[in-house]
């Protein structure tokens, strides 16, 4: 199987028996995200100055996860090194899954078996969204369900484009994305949250071929037919974006990949669903601008709505108004950052979606 290693240190801990594991998928290219994108991965990229994949980390280890596997592709040594550092801040064994050609998510599965061990359960979660749900409460449904694959579901936020899952009313997926499964009436759809609880044996289900393998696609129609995979919809008055108990946002765009960063700094996203994580420590200003230790303002330099990381200049006159600094970042004399992340040399607009 390509791509699939594992690493030294953690080999009892992957072969750990009936435990609750997770895979983290990071092996995408982050495209919509790009020039940013070309730099850090997008599961790495900074929210509130936290990675967002230790975001990932940290909800998987509130819901009971002992370890977890990452998978990786588009610069693939940042990507496992982010994902290990944060592992190792939150007490979370990460192994890496290496796949030099993208397997898809169902092949992600199939490339990761033997660093997945003899779990009882695992919990597949898209690296690059960040998701406020109630795990635990998706784990209780699914093993009362005696599904082999639970697809956790949102309400359709409102004028958005995502392909739907289709569940009838006895809770069994039937159509996924309008093509796939056997369809039938009387369906409601949802929007699917990328979070995915299934059973050991799924993993028999996956086929060698193709190596590309999708779960929507190759995996899951014949098991829909069997009524073995269902639906799970989460907790919480949705929005789409943010809401009291919900919050789910896949950063695709640099508008959205900024909300995040602003919802955070508002108290739209609980923190209290990712332990071990609180970019709010201490004192924030109450024009909700969160500064690194280490970053440097200067003068009379306006800060507003912004996140400004490590080691930045903000010079004399300068405005941050709306907007994220990666780390490292220094502004010219006067400049305006407005409604935009500034990543060194990158000015990256973030209006519209």
């Amino acid at each position: 199987m390509i791509g699939s290693t594992m690493e030294g240190e953690r080999r009892d801990a992957v072969r750990a028996v009936g435990d609750l594991a997770a895979l983290v998928l990071c092996a995408g290219l982050g495209t919509r995200l790009r020039p940013l994108t070309d730099r850090v991965p997008k599961p790495a990229v900074p929210v509130c100055g936290i990675p967002l994949v230790r975001w990932n980390l940290a909800l998987l280890r509130g819901a009971g996860a002992r370890r977890a596997v990452v998978n990786v592709h588009h610069l693939p040594e940042a990507m496992a090194r982010a994902a290990q550092d944060a592992g190792a801040a939150l007490g979370l064994p990460v192994a890496v899954s290496r796949e030099p050609v993208i397997a898809g998510t169902g092949g992600a599965l199939r490339e990761a078996r033997a660093l997945l061990g003899e779990a009882r359960e695992i919990l597949l979660v898209n690296g690059d969204v960040l998701f406020d749900v109630d795990l635990a409460e998706a784990l209780a449904a699914h093993r009362a369900s005696g599904a082999l694959a639970t697809m956790v579901l949102l309400p359709m936020p409102p004028g958005a484009r995502y392909a739907a899952v289709e569940v009838d009313g006895a809770g069994a997926v039937r159509r996924i994305a309008g093509a796939f499964g056997p369809g039938g009436d009387g369906l409601t759809p949802w929007h699917f949250s990328g979070v995915h609880v299934l059973s050991a044996a799924l993993l028999d289900r996956v086929p060698a071929a193709p190596f590309e393998c999708d779960v929507n696609r190759h995996v899951y129609p014949p098991l829909m037919a069997e009524g073995l995979v269902r639906g799970f919809v989460a907790s919480g008055p949705w929005n789409g974006r943010a809401a009291a108990g919900g919050y789910w946002n896949d950063l695709g765009t640099p508008a959205r990949y900024l909300r995040a960063n602003l919802d955070v700094l508002r108290g739209r996203v609980p923190l209290a669903r990712f332990p071990g994580i609180d970019p709010l420590a201490g004192e924030v200003p109450s024009s909700h601008a969160l500064v690194a230790r280490s970053a440097r303002i200067q003068g009379a330099g306006r800060l507003r709505d912004a996140v400004v990381g490590e080691r930045c200049v903000v010079p004399a006159g300068a405005i941050v108004e709306r907007a994220v600094l990666w780390d490292g970042t220094a502004l010219a004399p006067g400049e305006q950052v407005v409604d935009a992340i500034a990543a060194a040399d990158l000015r990256v607009p973030a209006t519209g979606e």
